[in-house]
């Protein structure tokens, strides 16, 4: 039983999100960015930005993301919807399919939910158990009528 619940809510949380992404995994465009470290107007510190050109505009896409950690110079993959390469978002395992938010809270429900599930069916009343056990199946006949 449990594994069973366990497969179907892993295979619900990819049905998630394969659909919920933003830009969208099946019509967006995907290009090559470089990590550069531009300077933060309010703090005045570094942080990681990945620069990408789409003909002759270049746009800039934040990469700060927990436990994502990116270098200068490193190269990798962005996504964005050619309708509006503004918002655009990095395209990895940790930060585009798996939100640790989404993540956090999806499994907190399924832990909940299978705790009341449990506590639920765990102990049952006397009757109810004594039903269980006096319980004999009917014969079905071949053609039911």
């Amino acid at each position: 039983m449990y594994k069973t619940i366990t497969l179907i809510y892993i295979a619900l949380y990819g049905c998630f999100v394969l659909f919920a992404r933003q830009p969208d995994c099946f019509d967006g465009e995907v290009t090559n960015a470089t990590i550069r470290m531009v300077k933060d107007s309010a703090t005045n510190a570094l942080k990681p930005v990945a620069t990408f050109s789409v003909g002759a505009n270049k746009y800039v896409v934040a990469t700060i993301y927990p436990l994502r950690f990116v270098k200068e110079g490193d190269a990798l993959k962005v996504i964005y919807e050619s309708s509006n390469p503004k918002k655009a978002v990095v395209y990895s395992v940790w930060g585009y399919w798996i939100l640790w938010d989404e993540l956090l809270v999806s499994s907190v429900i399924y832990l909940v939910l299978f705790q009341v599930a449990v506590g639920i069916t765990s102990n049952p009343t006397p009757e109810a158990l004594m039903e269980q056990l006096e319980y004999k199946s009917k014969p079905k006949t071949r053609y039911t009528e």
